[in-house]
C-alpha cells in the first residue's frame, strides 16, 4: 500500500479498489476549505494516472461525521461576488473531475453529511451509508441564505426528480438513513458495521447506469409537469417566504434554468448566484447567526464547574411541565419524576410525553422498544417520593408569588442541602422567588418557551445570590436538554417577555386605532415575524398576558401599561386557541378572525395604516426596550440579545436580530425614527439614552469587521 499525507489520503488494496479517506487535521468535524483543492487536485491528477483500479470508496477518517459542508468562514473573506462564485466554481470543476473517473466511485455515509459534503456525495457514481441516528444527508444552505455552490442544485434534481430535490434544497432539512435511501438519495443503507465492506462491493460493480432520462426524472415525462411542479414550489415558498429571503428565489431560478439549458449552463448560473447572494445582507445576517450559536455552545455560562446531575424533579403536570419532563428525559437522557397536586395531572404528563414520542415512532424515528424505555424514565405522583434523589427540581406552576414560595420551602424540606431549585416564571423576578429559601444560592430562574419541545431558547437566570456553580449546572442541562440558553440579568419580565411586551402594546394601540386584525398579523408576517402579534396572543392565551403585564408596569414603570383590553375579552370568554376563541375562532377546521370581538372593543374596522408602517411602528418600540436590557446589563452582549429575541420570539433571522437590524438601520436611523413617533404616538416611544448617546458617538453594536 501506498500513502500520501495530507487532509485526503489515498491508499490502494490488492482487489483494485482505491481507498480516499477525507480526514482535515487536528479538527472533531472534517468541513472542505478553499486551500483543500489544490490537495484534491493532486488525488485526482494521481488516479487518472493509475490503469489497475476497479474502483474507489470515499470515506471519513473521522468516527462520527462524513463531511459536515464547507467552512463558511472562507466566505466572510470574499469582498465581491466574483470572489465568491469563483470558490464555488472552484468546487464544482473539482467534483466534475471526480465524477469523470472512469472507474465506480462510492461515498460511505457515516454521521452528518451535509452541503457541501453531500455534494460531494452525488459527485460520487453510488452512495451507502450507516443506518446510525447518527447519519444525517441535507443541503442546508438555504438556512444560511445562500444555495449549494458545488453542483448541488443540478445533481440532485437529476438523482432523485424536481420535486424531491426542490423540497430538500428550499427547506434545507436533513434526511435520516431511511428516508434517504427510500428517495433515493443513496444506495443503501446498512449497520455501520458493514458499512465500508458494502462500499467496497459495490465499488467493485461497474459503474452505474441511471436508466431513467431526465424528463422522467423531473415529474412525469413533459414540460407541462415541470412547470407544474415549479409552479406550485414557488407559490408555496412565497406564502412561506414573503420576499423576504433571496436565496429561496435563486434555488427555484438555478434549478428551472439547469434543467432547461442544460448540466453546463445550470453549473454556471449556479456559480453566478451564489457569488450574489454571499454578498447579501440577509446572508451575512443569518451567518452571523450561525457563528453565534457555535460559540454559545463552548460557553458554560459563569467560571465554575457543573454539577454532575443523576435525576430531575419537575413540579407540575401542565403543558410547561409535560414538555420540560419530555426534553429532560429523551434529550438530556436523564430520569424524571412529576409532582403535581392531582392525579389527572400527572395522567396528562404522561400522556403529553406519550403522544410526542408516538408521533415519532410512527414516523419511524424510533421503534416501539425505545418508545417504552423513554416512557419507563418519566415517573410521577401527587406527594414528594423520591424527591430525595432529586439534583435539580424544575418548577413549572401558576405565575403566582405565594404559590411559587411555598414551593421553595417544600422542595427545601424534601430533597438534598445542594438541590437545585430551577423556575420556569416568565416574569416574577427571581430575587423575589428566592426570599422563601433557606439556601438562596440554589435558587435560579430557568425560563422555558411553549411548547418546550419545539422552541430552542430557555433563558438563565441567577439572583444576586445565586451560586456560580448552580449556573454552570443549569446551563449544562439545558445544553443537553437541546436548548441555546442564554444568562439574563434579574429584572422583571428578564429579557425575551420584556422586549416583546412593548410590541405587543403597540399592536394593540394599532387594533384599537381601528385597523383590521387580519391587515395587523400580515403587516407582521410581510415584515418577516413567524406568527402576527395578535394570533400570538391568541397562542400563548390573553390570561396569560393579562398577568404578566401589571407585573411589569409595577416594576419596570408606566411604558409598559398598554391598552386597556384584556378584561373586556376575559370577561367574554376569549383567552385565545385554549378556549376555541380570542381574536380569532378555533373551532372550525380554519381559523378565522372572530368579527364579533370588533363590537365587543367598539370598534369599525378599516385599514388606513400602510402595512410597512404598521410594522415598523411595533418593532420600533422592542428596539427600543432591547437597547434599553443591554444597557442595563440584563443581556451580556448583542449577541446573546440576538440571538434570545430570534430563536424566543422569532425576530425575523434574515435582519439578524434586533441589534444587528439596528446597526442595519444606523444608530442614528433608529433615534430619529423613535423621535418622529414620539411626536405622532406619544412619550412611550422616546428613544433611550444609551441609543441617543451611541447616535452621537457614531457608534454601531457590532465592529464594522464582525
Amino acid at each position: 500500500m501506498t500513502e500520501q499525507q495530507s487532509a485526503f489520503t489515498l491508499s490502494y488494496a490488492d482487489n483494485g479498489v482505491a481507498w480516499l479517506k477525507i480526514d482535515v487535521p487536528n479538527e472533531k468535524m472534517n468541513t472542505l476549505q478553499a486551500q483543500f483543492g489544490e490537495q484534491v487536485s493532486s488525488v485526482l491528477e494521481e488516479l487518472k494516472g493509475k490503469r489497475d483500479i476497479k474502483g474507489m470508496v470515499v470515506y471519513s477518517g473521522k468516527p462520527d461525521n462524513f463531511v459536515a459542508g464547507a467552512d463558511i468562514r472562507m466566505l466572510a473573506a470574499c469582498t465581491s461576488a466574483e470572489e465568491a462564485a469563483a470558490l464555488a466554481a472552484q468546487g464544482q470543476q473539482l467534483f466534475a473531475e471526480l465524477e469523470n473517473l472512469p472507474f465506480h466511485t462510492v461515498a460511505a455515509i457515516h454521521g452528518p453529511c451535509l452541503g457541501g459534503g453531500l455534494e460531494l456525495a452525488l459527485a460520487c457514481h453510488s452512495r451507502v451509508c450507516s443506518d446510525d441516528d447518527k447519519t444525517r444527508l441535507g443541503l442546508p444552505e438555504v438556512q444560511l441564505g445562500l444555495l449549494p455552490g458545488s453542483g448541488g442544485t443540478q445533481r440532485l434534481p437529476r438523482l432523485i426528480g424536481v420535486a424531491g430535490a426542490l423540497d430538500m434544497i428550499l427547506t434545507g432539512k436533513q434526511l435520516r438513513a431511511k428516508k434517504a435511501k427510500k428517495v433515493g438519495v443513496v444506495d443503501e443503507a446498512v449497520p455501520l458495521s458493514i458499512l465500508l465492506e458494502v462500499a467496497e462491493k459495490q465499488a467493485l460493480k461497474p459503474k452505474p447506469k441511471r436508466h431513467l432520462s431526465l424528463q422522467d426524472r423531473a415529474m412525469g415525462g413533459n414540460a407541462l409537469g415541470r412547470s407544474l411542479v415549479f409552479d406550485q414550489a414557488t407559490k408555496k415558498t412565497h406564502d412561506k417566504t414573503r420576499g423576504n429571503y433571496p436565496a429561496a428565489d435563486a434555488i427555484l431560478d438555478v434549478i428551472k434554468y439547469g434543467l432547461q439549458n442544460g448540466m453546463a449552463k445550470g453549473l454556471a448560473r449556479e456559480a453566478k448566484l451564489f457569488g450574489d447572494l454571499v454578498m447579501t445582507s440577509e446572508s451575512a445576517a443569518l451567518r452571523s447567526i450561525f457563528f453565534a450559536t457555535t460559540a454559545m455552545k463552548k460557553e458554560t455560562g459563569s467560571d465554575a464547574q457543573p454539577r454532575s446531575i443523576g435525576h430531575v424533579g419537575v413540579l407540575g403536570g401542565g403543558l410547561m411541565g409535560g414538555g420540560i419532563s419530555h426534553v429532560t428525559a429523551t434529550k438530556a437522557g436523564y430520569p424524571v419524576r412529576i409532582k403535581d397536586i392531582s392525579n389527572d395531572g400527572i395522567l396528562n404528563a404522561m400522556a403529553y410525553n406519550y403522544k410526542l414520542l408516538d408521533k415519532k415512532r410512527k414516523r419511524r424515528i424510533i421503534s416501539k422498544a425505545e418508545l417504552q424505555k423513554q416512557m419507563q424514565s418519566i415517573a410521577g405522583g401527587i406527594d414528594y417520593t423520591a424527591f430525595d434523589r432529586m439534583d435539580v427540581v424544575i418548577e413549572a406552576v401558576f405565575e403566582d408569588l405565594g404559590l411559587k414560595h411555598q414551593m421553595v420551602k417544600e422542595i427545601e424540606a424534601n430533597t438534598k442541602p445542594e438541590t437545585i431549585f430551577a423556575t420556569n416564571t416568565s416574569s416574577l423576578p427571581i430575587h423575589q422567588i428566592a426570599e422563601a429559601a433557606e439556601r438562596p444560592e440554589n435558587v435560579v430562574g430557568l425560563h422555558y418557551f411553549s411548547p418546550v419541545e419545539k422552541m430552542p431558547l430557555v433563558e438563565v437566570i441567577p439572583h444576586q445570590g445565586t451560586s456560580d456553580e448552580t449556573v454552570a449546572t443549569v446551563v449544562a442541562l439545558a445544553k443537553k436538554q437541546g436548548k441555546t440558553p442564554i444568562v439574563v440579568g434579574d429584572k422583571a419580565g428578564f429579557y425575551v417577555n420584556r422586549i416583546l411586551a412593548p410590541y405587543m402594546n403597540e399592536a394593540a394601540q394599532v387594533l384599537l386605532a381601528g385597523e383590521p386584525i387580519e391587515h395587523l398579523d400580515n403587516a407582521l408576517l410581510d415584515f418577516g415575524f413567524p406568527v402576527g402579534p395578535i394570533t400570538l396572543l391568541d397562542e400563548v392565551g390573553v390570561d396569560i398576558g393579562a398577568k404578566i403585564m401589571p407585573v411589569l408596569v409595577g416594576e419596570l414603570g408606566e411604558r409598559f401599561q398598554g391598552p386597556d383590553v384584556f378584561d373586556k375579552l376575559l370577561n367574554d370568554g376569549r383567552k385565545g386557541r385554549k378556549t376555541g376563541k380570542g381574536f380569532y375562532l378555533y373551532n372550525s377546521k380554519k381559523k378565522a378572525v372572530d368579527k364579533s370581538v370588533y363590537k365587543l372593543l367598539g370598534l369599525d374596522p378599516e385599514k388606513k395604516a400602510d402595512a410597512e408602517a404598521i410594522a415598523i411602528r411595533c418593532t420600533l418600540m422592542m428596539l427600543n426596550e432591547a437597547a434599553r436590557c443591554l444597557d442595563e446589563g440584563v443581556v451580556r452582549s448583542a449577541r446573546d440579545g440576538d440571538i434570545g429575541a430570534i430563536f424566543g420570539i422569532g425576530f425575523p433571522p434574515f435582519l439578524g436580530g434586533p441589534f444587528r437590524y439596528m446597526d442595519q438601520l444606523g444608530i442614528q436611523r433608529v433615534v430619529e425614527l423613535l423621535t418622529e413617533h414620539a411626536d405622532k404616538y406619544g412619550e412611550r416611544f422616546k428613544p433611550c439614552q444609551a441609543l441617543i448617546d451611541m447616535a452621537e458617538a457614531g457608534q454601531s453594536y457590532y465592529p464594522a469587521q464582525d
